[in-house]
């Protein structure tokens, strides 16, 4: 496993180590007010023969969360996972143009799910939660497909979108947690941090104050 430690994200004392080098997931701790250091885990992320896919999306997530843990205990380690789910089956990062424009095609017109994973690792233990989300695209082109791939968003999303980017004109309808579907629900994560004694908002307020 390659590990590299960035700076610090947000105002004061890191609260957490955030175990992906996601632009997206920095943003959404960092929207909650969550002081935070990267250092990213690289993992196998193959599914194993027959398994589901909220399990592997769970057992991804703990892994990173334990593998970054193992090199540095200092903090608490907040690892997340996400995939998109057509048809009981993963749709991961797309390879190249071609297989992005077939994922994309492939949920164009209907709905699907994306399931994202987080786990936070502490002195206490290992504890985490699942969001589950539904997500329907309009209609696309290959045309528009194809448009979308040369923007360079789709290359490293579950899916071959991004909610949150370009790829948001093709969202029609989204049930469940926008943030989850972007990387990181914060929900959930805000539960497992507060349940581990963490306080968020960090530096909100005139005095600070946090839940």
């Amino acid at each position: 496993m390659e590990t590299g430690l960035t700076h610090t994200h947000g105002a004061g004392a890191p609260l957490v180590c955030l175990a992906s080098m996601s632009p997206r997931r920095r943003e959404l701790l960092g929207q909650i007010g969550v002081p935070h250091v990267v250092r990213p885990a690289h993992l196998d992320e193959t599914p194993r023969r027959g398994e589901a896919p909220q399990d592997y999306v769970q057992r991804l997530a703990r892994a990173k969360a334990l593998a970054v843990r193992a090199v540095d205990a200092a903090l608490p380690v907040l690892a997340a996972d996400t995939s998109v789910v057509v048809d009981g089956t993963l749709c991961g990062k797309p390879a190249d143009e071609a297989e992005a424009i077939d994922m994309l095609l492939r949920l164009a017109g209907r709905t699907h799910r994306v399931l994202t994973a987080v786990v936070l690792a502490t002195d206490a233990g290992v504890d985490g939660r699942l969001s589950a989300s539904e997500v329907r695209l309009r209609p696309l082109s290959r045309a528009e497909c194809a448009a979308y791939w040369r923007t360079g968003e789709p290359c490293d999303k579950a899916g071959g979108y991004a909610v949150q980017g370009f790829g948001a004109v093709f969202v029609e309808h989204l049930s469940g947690s926008y943030s989850g579907v972007m990387g990181l629900p914060l929900y959930e994560t805000a539960e497992l941090l507060r349940a581990a004694g963490l306080r968020l908002w960090q530096g909100a307020g005139p005095a600070g104050a946090a839940p």
